[in-house]
């Protein structure tokens, strides 16, 4: 999930606010990359957001209307938009053109200095945690596959470093059994969706490889016992209904939305 591209149903101590459960028909995780105002996201058990767009009073505000707030940060790519692309564009490896963004290399000492330093000033400003991007860049077949034992080593030291914030990992599945103590979720994108980047489309994904991908996540959750939080895509009223009707079989979060998340979706205000 770049911006600009959670196992265990674990419900924190919400006070204050109602919690949606599926049966309210509502998605329980909220995903922003972009600017929106604060007061308007409520009601939600997770949510993300980019740290660029709000200051301190602004994530205090959110904490106050919702369960746990997590700043978006990515471990393996940073887009050419980011503050951060200044000090790292001379030690990337490469760039991924759907997102105009490059490839980190985290066996480089420059790269982990920069990433804990806005991890530091971002957690310094009241967030509960982090959500980690693009960890499946580190699996078999990503493109910073070499790096497994940096990617591990990085979280680890995350982890030891901040050991009461709540650590989310994006995808990067096969990397649990290395990851899963040190993390205290796991987000999975398009499983009752199906977004294609070659031509933009919007869709389900097929009902047998839907229903495939949900045993295995399962079995994940059943293994590993922390929160699995679904991720989806839709484009319409009708997709996101057709989404929502699977996911609600789950025993998982979720949220639904457009692909470059950069407001609240209208199907659910």
């Amino acid at each position: 999930m770049q911006h600009i591209k959670l196992f265990l149903c674990l419900l924190p101590s919400l006070i204050g606010f109602k919690v949606w459960s599926n049966t309210d028909q509502r998605p329980n995780v909220f995903f922003c990359y972009g600017n929106v105002n604060p007061i308007e996201i409520k009601g939600f058990e997770y949510v993300i957001l980019e740290s660029k767009n709000f200051n301190p009073s602004d994530i205090k505000k959110v904490k106050s209307l919702n369960g746990k707030v997590l700043a978006y940060i990515s471990l393996g790519e940073v887009n050419s938009q980011s503050n951060l692309f200044k000090n790292l564009k001379n030690i990337t490896l490469g760039k991924n053109e759907n997102w105009d963004s490059y490839y980190l290399d985290l066996k480089s000492d420059s790269t982990s200095q920069v990433l804990f330093s806005e991890i530091d000033k971002m957690l310094s400003d009241g967030y509960d945690g982090l959500f980690l991007d693009n960890i499946d860049n580190y699996t078999s077949f990503g493109p910073q596959k070499d790096q497994k034992a940096e990617i591990v080593a990085f979280i680890e030291k995350l982890k030891n470093k901040y050991p009461q914030h709540f650590i989310l990992q994006n995808a990067g599945i096969e990397l649990l059994d290395d990851t899963h103590n040190f993390v205290n979720g796991v987000v999975v994108e398009s499983v009752a969706s199906n977004y294609t980047f070659e031509d933009n489309n919007y869709k389900l994904r097929e009902k047998n490889d839907y229903e495939a991908y949900i045993k295995k996540l399962n079995l994940l959750h059943k293994k590993y016992k922390f929160p699995i939080i679904l991720v989806e895509y839709a484009n319409s009223e009708a997709l996101y209904k057709d989404i929502q009707k699977r996911v609600l079989k789950t025993k998982f979060l979720y949220f639904i939305g457009t692909i470059d998340l950069q407001g609240i979706p209208s199907f659910i205000k």
